[in-house]
């Protein structure tokens, strides 16, 4: 089995490395940029940048791979995102930081879909599920991991910036040093928003706003933490329960959402998140527990929302038509994403830190009844006829690579296609 297993191993020790590197420092910049009084404004656009950054990396980077190949890509990408943690360091200000922000979103779109694309040339329709799981374990655990490293160093010395350098250059050392054969070229990105809506409404429209909720706490959850007085371990091990609530409630919830309409499922959880977020704003929490808990049980809600919407919309795609619908759905939070962290730069600029909560709670209440609203217009599918839920990472943005690995789709037969590209499904 180990032997099966090895070169898959070699992946996702790199994946390890580069997703603890992208988690440090995605909660280092909000929380030295704090320490450094950057504008409230300004921490939402290294968020918004990030997110532009990501988008465009998605489609241009297939070029690129397709020029160099798989090993000169990823080593180029890492070594630029090092770079960039690296100049971060030795730059502070608000436009620097916000201009290498879109670079090392650029740069993690790329490496991502490397990595990504050689799993799951390494993975066989036997193994898929098994390789798919092992990338969710690891993705979850490596963010956490490195979030929790700020509890150890001081967030206004330079050490965590040379440790995002270090563990981004760890990263190409797996892949470097692997004989194994570089996948198939990445396939283009073409985006059908029309085909998109019209598979299903709801989980384009879902993952839009799903994707301006997490943006915003993804991007100011520690600007908040700081406001409110925690300390950085402290708002660390806020961030990382938030990933843990979500990752853990994902199998209870993608069970219910197995067993009923997945809009009813999709509209509680939105529900859930939203009366949350509400409930920090309102409630202006400083004991530490109900700090704690409630963004935990927010985590619980919110981080399992994309998941249920790209389910939902397979269930009404066809088979073929998996990597293309799931791609689409992946643009659309991309660019929630962007909108995200300024809506809720905005609003803590004008109220209270805990104002940031009303930048989720609005577009998880608007997806809720969203949802409602489309159960009296289209039946659901049968259950004997849905897709089975898979756990998707909506703590980070993932790449349309990321559905090629995933379980659901055509395995071998997705690398046929020259470019994923959305059209109306029939349903």
């Amino acid at each position: 089995m180990f032997i099966t297993y090895r070169p898959i191993f070699s992946l996702l020790s790199g994946t390890a490395f580069l997703l603890a590197a992208s988690g440090l420092h995605g909660i280092l910049l909000p929380l030295r940029g704090q320490a450094e009084e950057f504008s409230t404004a300004a921490l939402g656009l290294l968020g918004t940048a990030w997110a532009g950054g990501f988008v465009a990396g998605c489609y241009f980077i297939p070029r690129l791979v397709r020029k160099v190949g798989h090993v000169r890509a990823f080593g180029a990408l890492a070594a630029s995102a090092a770079i960039i943690a690296l100049l971060s360091g030795l730059m502070i200000g608000e436009v620097v930081w916000i201009l290498l922000r879109a670079g090392t979103g650029f740069a993690m779109a790329g490496a991502f879909m490397v990595i990504e694309s050689w799993l799951n040339e390494k993975a066989t329709n036997e193994n898929r599920g098994t390789v798919f799981g092992l990338y969710m374990m690891v993705t979850y655990a490596s963010i956490m991991a490195g979030q929790m490293l700020v509890a150890v160093f001081d967030v206004t010395a330079a050490d965590l910036f040379l440790i995002v350098g270090i563990l981004f250059c760890a990263s190409v050392i797996p892949t470097a040093v692997s004989s194994a054969a570089s996948p198939q070229p990445l396939a283009d990105v073409k985006l059908d928003i029309r085909g998109l809506y019209k598979n299903s409404p709801v989980a384009a429209v879902g993952c839009l706003l799903i994707g301006v909720a997490n943006g915003a706490w993804g991007t100011l959850g520690a600007v908040y933490g700081a406001r409110a007085d925690l300390s950085s371990g402290t708002v660390a091990l806020m961030m990382s329960l938030v990933v843990l609530a979500g990752a853990l409630a994902q199998v209870p919830v993608g069970r219910a959402s197995d067993r009923t309409d997945r809009r009813y499922v999709l509209a509680a959880a939105s529900f859930g998140a939203g009366l949350f977020g509400f409930l920090m704003f309102l409630l202006t929490p400083r004991d530490l527990g109900a700090v704690l808990g409630i963004t935990a049980l927010y985590g619980a809600m919110a981080y399992t929302l994309y998941s249920i919407a790209v389910a939902h919309a397979n269930d009404h795609a066809s088979p073929e038509d998996f990597v293309k619908v799931s791609g689409g759905l992946l643009f659309l939070y991309g660019f929630g994403t962007m909108i995200g962290p300024v809506i809720g730069a905005a609003l803590m600029a004008g109220m209270r830190p805990e104002s940031l909560f009303l930048a989720t709670a609005a577009p998880h209440v608007a997806l809720g009844i969203y949802a409602l609203m489309r159960v009296r217009v289209r039946a659901p599918v049968p259950i004997e006829d849905r897709e089975a839920f898979k756990t998707l990472p909506a703590e980070r943005a993932v790449t349309t690579q990321s559905s090629l690995l995933d379980p659901r789709s055509e395995g071998d037969a997705a690398h046929d296609e020259e470019s994923v590209e959305l059209t109306p499904a029939e349903a």
